[in-house]
């Protein structure tokens, strides 16, 4: 069985699924996707600590599926928007986790990581699925993965708003 490292961005995929389908991400759904007939040697949902009970309580949820969950304080700016940038530790952690895989899995949209992509691919001859909302995933992360996966359809949670 295939060797899988799946690395999921929660802030920019729970916000560009919201924007884009109002609804979320089913994360159950996701899971099954990516872990069928695959052995998985590492799973992490990189998210922001805001201290609430909702939050915790999707935390666990995530915890239950299979991810290791690593948590950066809520930043809220002046201007009344929120940051939470994982980029510098999602990198670190792919460059790490992706020397012993057969496939590295990559939840998002921000074409900051194209250059982590078209690397772990280049060095270490892993390739690279990349799922992301089509309205907000930058076309050069698309162009560097090996497979891209639009988030619709069957990875959004149903709900009566629910644009798909």
């Amino acid at each position: 069985m295939e060797k899988v490292i799946i690395l999921v961005d929660v802030q920019n995929i729970y916000y560009t699924t919201k924007q884009a389908h109002n609804c979320n991400f089913d994360y159950n759904e996701f899971w099954a996707e990516v872990t069928k007939n695959r052995n998985v040697m590492k799973a992490v949902a990189y998210t922001t600590d805001r201290g609430d009970e909702k939050q915790r309580q999707f935390q666990n949820i995530l915890r239950a599926i299979g991810f290791e969950v690593k948590l950066k304080p809520y930043i809220q700016r002046s201007d009344g928007s929120a940051k939470c940038d994982w980029d510098v530790g999602i990198t670190l952690d792919a460059m790490e986790y992706a020397k012993g895989a057969d496939l590295v899995v990559l939840a998002s949209g921000d074409g900051d990581f194209d250059l982590l992509v078209t690397k772990i691919q280049t060095d270490y001859k892993v390739p690279v699925e990349v799922y992301g909302v089509p309205q907000f995933t930058a076309n050069s992360l698309i162009k560097a993965a090996s497979k891209y996966v639009p988030i619709e359809n069957k990875l959004l949670l149903r709900a009566a708003k629910c644009r798909v």
